[in-house]
């Protein structure tokens, strides 16, 4: 989730991510937890619906562009699944989508949906025009930005750098206050992209119905549920939100 907060701005400070079984937090380099699409051969194809307006559409191109030279995947777009407003998700794919969802505090918000503790179901961006329609962030630098780096979040990928004070890294993955030089992925966000899809799985979630998930939807606060970790200075903080029967909301959160 983006936060503009004190005018910096977190690129996708909160994601949200719904788990049917409980999974154990690991750490890799940028690889978040090692979430990941479950496919059975490499280069898979991930479905991008598309429900953005005509400002959005040359944005979304970009992205799935830029996406699209890794070596493991591709992203392909589609006809939209979701009322921009709500973006609910479908299982199998990426529902993109920008609406003025209001003062929120976030430019944009990436979610996806877990299963079996690492294997991502379903997921969904949304980029709020309530920011990006005024100064400074109606720019295509802000919302290219924006728009690659939720999506990255959707393929597995966290931030390469969470300090505003360290020089871009030239990576949409990268928190910064000034996008022109972070506008798009970088060699290290591919590299990372082929050690989280090195290996290959039995089955696949790519297109598919996954019981149980789609009606487990965003919560924002004061809905996160019980603080269950914080960092020593209060910058990070994940809290959850337990629905029982092994369905969780898992919300990280990155403070200014």
């Amino acid at each position: 989730m983006l936060k503009t907060l004190q005018r910096r701005v977190l690129v996708s400070v909160t994601a949200i991510l719904v788990l049917v079984t409980g999974a154990v937090l690991t750490s890799a380099n940028h690889s978040w937890n090692g979430y990941h699409w479950a496919r059975t051969s490499n280069p898979f194809t991930l479905k991008v619906g598309d429900n953005v307006n005509s400002t959005w559409d040359p944005i979304l191109n970009t992205t799935i562009s830029d996406w699209s030279q890794s070596t493991v995947l591709d992203l392909t777009k589609v006809a939209g699944g979701a009322n921009p407003r709500n973006c609910r998700p479908t299982s199998g794919r990426v529902e993109v989508c920008n609406s003025t969802y209001g003062n929120t505090g976030w430019l944009g918000v990436a979610q996806i949906w877990i299963t079996g503790g690492t294997h991502i179901t379903q997921g969904t961006v949304k980029l709020n025009d309530t920011y990006m329609n005024s100064a400074p962030y109606n720019t295509t630098p802000w919302r290219n930005l924006v728009s690659c780096q939720e999506v990255g979040h959707t393929l597995g990928l966290a931030h390469q750098d969470e300090n505003f004070d360290n020089p871009n890294l030239g990576t949409c993955m990268d928190y910064t206050s000034d996008p022109s030089t972070n506008q798009h992925p970088n060699k290290h966000d591919y590299d990372e992209l082929v050690l989280i899809y090195s290996h290959v799985d039995s089955t696949t979630t790519l297109g598919q119905l996954v019981q149980g998930m789609h009606d487990l939807a965003h919560r924002a606060p004061p809905e996160w549920g019980k603080l269950i970790r914080q960092s020593r200075n209060g910058h990070q903080e994940v809290f959850e939100y337990d629905f029982g029967d092994g369905h969780k909301v898992i919300t990280f959160v990155t403070w200014a």
